[in-house]
């Protein structure tokens, strides 16, 4: 325990020393809330990993979809580092850098409201972020907070409380760079912490050869078969172990939302918002891709021999198991030290993600609700119509207010993971399929195509919202949030793409200096 508590102390400082020496270049909007456009490739690779990937994926997906899936969970964190990481970068990293930086966009709703020349998409927009960017931090909080409670016994709401408490001073002290810096420390633990366990686990089921052989034994519970899913109505013998395990359809809508989700979600693409310059993304591609194999393919890896330790509490009532104690439940066999190393991997993951999310949710209020006239303001400051000194108040009362809300979003995402009403895989899936399934589309096709029109934007924003939460209010849903997720992104695309087809298009001259800056 003193071991656990030495190096738990010492992550915790130096994360809130790095948000002090970061807090100088906070003082500015631009500078608390991208640094500066100014971040090199290792940081924004990082940033972008470790934003991605939280207890949210550690705990609640590698232990769910490990449990349903067997060892083909692991194509899960295998598409994440390919269509999450890889393909994210090279689809969208240099098109969001020129274009978000030459129509001067901080945020993803102001890039819809300047893109689509309409106040109302920003206003939107910035509502369906804070709204939805909640029940994922409260899912972040779950996750870690399980760990917590495995690791030092201390109970779940006193540990949501404290990380709470610690990720707002050092997001609320730095801003931006701070949150990149401690990404990057952060993303070294992961890396180290989940090769580390690998190699642990493996080792106490007698290798690799024979943890797949007794994976392959596995045949499913009888609570299992009490699963509304269907999932194993068709179960063949080996399932667990073969490639594509006992439902394939159902894994690729899993890979869908967690892989494709990242291109629509406000706290990743801002990642691209604040990278230095076209050859910085290049380098970041291959580091996100690498980081993104190594921790995601990981955390599935592990989750994926579930099967091998004792079977989680079932719910009668719910028809559910506790998928969320799957994975402490694996690693509770660990000696000391490696629960210290994995609650640090864990609070890593999760403090980056938490930082990512906050201040993502409180420069969107801030500048696209309560000041989302910036361009006439900027404007006024450019024509000597406001004076240096009354531009500078306006942007230091811009990252107070924008410090206030960072308080208040985390204290209200705090409030529902003290009284979660699902579990972790489903709050991000609900989440995920409302944000990826209402922007993903439009700012994609916003960045390659200039016959997007304003009328579409507007289809895809009720679209993915309306299907989200009709589909969360039924009774008996007609999908579970994971799947709607998914049909909520791909779907996107289509409604997109008819919708521009048969309404009034945007004025050429505007969209073509739009464009321009592609042709440099």
């Amino acid at each position: 325990m003193l071991i656990k508590i030495i190096l738990t102390v010492i992550f915790l400082l130096v994360t809130i020393g790095v948000g002090i020496y970061s807090r100088k270049q906070a003082k500015s909007v631009d500078g608390f809330v991208l640094g500066g456009r100014s971040v090199g490739p290792w940081l924004t690779a990082f940033a972008f990993g470790t934003s991605y990937f939280s207890a949210v994926v550690f705990v609640g997906y590698a232990g769910q979809f490990g449990w349903k899936y067997g060892l083909s969970a692991s194509w899960i964190g295998i598409g994440n580092a390919i269509i999450g990481s890889l393909l994210a970068w090279i689809v969208l990293g240099r098109r969001t850098k020129l274009m978000t930086q030459h129509i001067q966009s901080r945020t993803m709703p102001d890039f819809f409201g300047t893109r689509f020349s309409s106040e109302g998409l920003r206003v939107v927009a910035s509502i369906i972020a804070f709204v939805f960017l909640i029940p994922y931090t409260a899912g972040v909080y779950m996750g870690i907070s399980k760990l917590f409670e495995m690791g030092f016994g201390i109970p779940y709401s006193y540990c949501a409380m404290i990380m709470a408490a610690l990720t707002a001073i050092y997001v609320i002290l730095g801003g931006y760079k701070a949150t990149a810096i401690n990404d990057f420390i952060q993303g070294i633990i992961m890396l180290f912490g989940i090769t580390t366990v690998i190699y642990v686990v493996l080792h106490n089921q007698g290798g690799l050869t024979e943890a797949v052989n007794k994976m392959a034994a596995q045949v499913p519970t009888a609570h299992d078969l009490e699963d509304k899913s269907g999932l194993f109505s068709t179960f063949q013998l080996g399932d667990f172990a073969s490639w594509f395990g006992p439902n394939p359809l159902s894994l690729l809508g899993v890979v869908v939302l967690t892989s494709l989700g990242t291109w629509g979600l406000p706290q990743m693409v801002g990642k691209f918002y604040s990278i230095t310059d076209e050859s910085a993304i290049k380098r970041g591609t291959i580091i996100s891709t690498i980081f993104a194999l190594i921790v995601s393919g990981g955390c599935y890896f592990i989750g994926s021999f579930g099967r091998l330790y004792p079977e989680p509490a079932f719910s009668p009532e719910k028809h559910k198991y506790a998928f969320d104690s799957i994975v402490p439940s694996m690693l509770e066999t660990l000696p000391d030290v490696l629960i210290a190393l994995v609650v640090l991997l864990v609070l890593s993951a999760s403090m980056s993600t938490l930082a990512s999310l906050v201040l993502t949710s409180s420069s969107t209020m801030t500048l696209d609700l309560i000041y989302r006239d910036k361009k006439s303001t900027d404007d006024e400051v450019k024509g000597g119509e406001i004076d240096d000194e009354v531009a500078e108040k306006i942007e230091r009362r811009k990252v107070v207010i924008m410090r206030v809300l960072i308080v208040f979003f985390i204290a209200l995402s705090l409030m529902i993971a003290l009284n979660p009403p699902q579990f972790i895989a489903q709050l991000m899936g609900i989440s995920w399929g409302a944000l990826a399934g209402a922007f993903l589309a439009p700012f994609m096709l916003g960045l390659y195509w200039r016959g997007v029109t304003t009328a579409s934007v507007w289809a895809c924003f009720a679209w993915g919202v309306g299907l989200t939460v009709v589909n969360m209010m039924l009774s008996n849903s007609l999908l579970n949030p994971i799947d709607c997720g998914a049909v909520a992104m791909v779907g996107g695309f289509i409604v997109v793409a008819i919708v521009s087809l048969f309404t009034k298009k945007m004025d050429t001259n505007t969209v073509d200096s739009i464009f321009k800056c592609y042709e440099k």
